[in-house]
């Protein structure tokens, strides 16, 4: 009997997990066959990647870039899609399992319309949980859907977390490398360029994500992750710094036992296991080697220097339009700074501001959720002009 492959479809094939999903795929094609890929402006690898992996559809959102595509995809008999409504249409065909890997808002459209086909989705846009969490997981509820984390940490936990007794769990454990200002002082903080920002240590990620990692606030935003996808109230939600990168996190249970999975830093793990699950699949780049390790070293965060953990928490537990009002807010000030419109210290600063002005209520639909992160946006832009940001930091 011929063996049944997994169809997948990624949304942000062109992005670092959606090329590493791609290059699992590759490694393991007995088990995987690409419906539809999409990607935002990168035709050129989009075209390729279609004709390498035989999909059926592919899908670009800059409607300027459509006529090249197909051009590009002409004669191979691979349907081409564009523009916002493309994507929706790729990512609402049906399929055994979606990566849902666009950065930003722009990825939880989408992602609910894939969901709402009650397929698995492999979960590595933050902005689901984050900006739209409740709405999200409702809708995950409501249609029967699987939903693994992808990111590191997240898909850790979910190795090692016992859905079956929640009663058994008394906390999970966040860790985090601390990013490349873990030993600054604050004085220190004051002259960081985005050059120093974006030097992980440990991980290669984009700008945005790197300087998220430099103020922390990629934790802040794990912690709200953590709760959607576990069920953990705020105060059940660890964060430890941990700056070798080789505990992804932890699940510490009543009796006393801490369950931990490591591995090494690299993207292709959490990817292999929710591609996979609940199977597992091989991988092509070497595995952990325990012998070698010289030391695994653990602290409690900075809050003081790290303020963007406490933001997070404060936002999760205000709940609402809070955690919306907190991305959108990160995002235009972390830009702002790659920038060089603002310092550093601003960031935090211009998200605590934010937070003091979280409409009330909660989201019932996207449309919400969009109108609240773009009204956000503009209020930020219009507040970070260079002239009335806080002297302090100067």
């Amino acid at each position: 009997m011929k063996h049944k492959q997994k169809r997948i479809t990624i949304l942000g094939s062109t992005g670092s997990v959606g090329c590493s999903t791609l290059d699992l795929i590759g490694s393991n094609s007995k088990e995987f066959s690409v419906h539809a890929l999409t990607a935002n402006n990168n035709v050129n690898l989009l075209a390729k990647q279609a004709k390498i992996f035989n999909a059926k559809i592919a899908a670009i959102a800059n409607e300027s870039l459509y006529p090249d595509l197909k051009d590009k995809l002409s004669g191979t008999g691979i349907e081409t899609l564009c523009g916002r409504e493309g994507v929706i249409e790729a990512a609402s065909s049906p399929v055994d399992f979606l990566m849902a890997a666009i950065v930003g808002s722009a990825g939880l459209e989408p992602t609910i319309c894939a969901v709402r086909n009650g397929c698995t989705i492999g979960l590595a846009n933050k902005e689901c949980l984050v900006s739209a969490g409740d709405l999200f997981i409702q809708e995950v509820k409501n249609h029967n859907a699987t939903l693994i984390p992808v990111d590191s940490e997240h898909s850790a936990i979910f190795q090692v977390f016992n859905f079956a007794d929640l009663d058994s769990i008394k906390n999970v454990i966040l860790t985090a490398s601390g990013g490349p200002l873990l030993n600054f002082s604050k004085k220190q903080m004051k002259k960081v360029t985005p050059e120093v920002a974006v030097a992980h240590p440990n991980w290669d990620m984009g700008a945005k994500i790197s300087v998220d990692s430099a103020t922390m606030m990629n934790k802040g935003l794990e912690i709200i992750e953590a709760h959607h996808l576990f069920g953990m109230e705020s105060k059940k939600i660890k964060v430890l710094i941990h700056p070798e990168s080789i505990v992804h996190s932890c699940v510490s249970y009543v009796d006393g036992s801490v369950l931990a999975q490591m591995g090494v830093p690299d993207m292709r793990t959490p990817i292999a296991v929710s591609l996979a699950w609940p199977k597992r699949i091989k991988t092509n780049f070497e595995a952990l080697d325990l012998g070698s390790l010289k030391s695994l070293t653990f602290r409690d965060p900075d809050l003081d220097t790290f303020p963007a953990l406490n933001l997070a928490r404060q936002a999760l537990d205000m709940g609402g339009f809070a955690p919306t009002v907190l991305n959108a807010a990160n995002e235009v000030a972390v830009y702002e700074f790659l920038d060089k419109n603002i310092s550093f210290l601003d960031i935090a600063k211009i998200v605590e501001k934010a937070l003091e002005k979280v409409p009330s209520g909660s989201a019932t639909n996207l449309t919400q959720i969009y109108e609240i992160d773009e009204n956000t946006r503009e209020r930020v832009l219009k507040e970070t002009k260079p002239s009335i940001i806080s002297k302090s930091t100067a």
